[in-house]
């Protein structure tokens, strides 16, 4: 299996965007595996409403749990028991695109974070970090915690206005790459997304060897 693990250095930091994004500069199926919060809609169907992809490159989640909160309190509130051999990737011919939940940290069972998750998968991660006051700190304690699990960092990408300053020290401390800097845009459309060039090769992080 190849495709990218999109995380974040926090919860609403851009995630089902940058999915999303991707979606429209790969052809690759997009998976949610464990959705909670169903208001106004799920991230299944933002991301195909703004990369306007048929529905088939949507894959069905495993987990569609009511409150948005972390997973494995919005399991237990719903009488839910996550189970993590359940959360084996789907068969794709395409790459495939995995969209956490939160950050690394966040837990999914018990005993279980989605770093674990994401380990379970062996895809490239994609960390997505605000671009804005905190992102450093965020950003590198989210780097240190995939170096410690021995995970592939294909990159970040910065999602918010230009602060050039914090893309450098990302780069510089984190010892990594920025894929792309997402602004923001006026108006999310596929043809707003797709004009945000990548500055590295997709293709060839979502198939490096892991």
């Amino acid at each position: 299996m190849q495709g990218f693990f999109v995380t974040g250095t926090d919860t609403d930091v851009g995630k089902t965007l940058v999915s999303a994004w991707l979606m429209t500069h790969l052809d690759a199926d997009y998976w949610k595996p464990v959705q909670a919060g169903t208001e106004p809609e799920t991230d299944s169907v933002t991301v195909r409403r703004l990369a306007d992809i048929p529905a088939g490159r949507i894959l069905p989640e495993a987990y569609v749990l009511p409150e948005a909160m972390a997973p494995h309190e919005a399991a237990r509130r719903a009488g839910i028991t996550i189970d993590m051999t359940k959360l084996e990737a789907p068969e794709t011919d395409r790459l495939l695109i995995v969209e956490g939940a939160g950050g690394l940290l966040v837990p999914l069972t018990e005993e279980a974070y989605v770093i674990d998750l994401a380990a379970e998968l062996h895809l490239p991660v994609i960390l997505v970090a605000r671009s804005t006051l905190g992102t450093i700190n965020h950003t590198l304690l989210s780097i240190e915690a995939l170096h410690r699990r021995g995970l592939p960092l294909a990159g970040v990408v910065v999602n918010g206005p230009e602060t050039p300053h914090n893309r450098t020290a990302i780069e510089r401390y984190g010892e990594v790459n920025v894929i792309a800097e997402i602004p923001w845009l006026p108006e999310l459309t596929r043809a707003s997304l797709r004009e945000i060039e990548p500055e590295l090769d997709l293709e060839k992080l979502a198939r490096a060897e892991t």
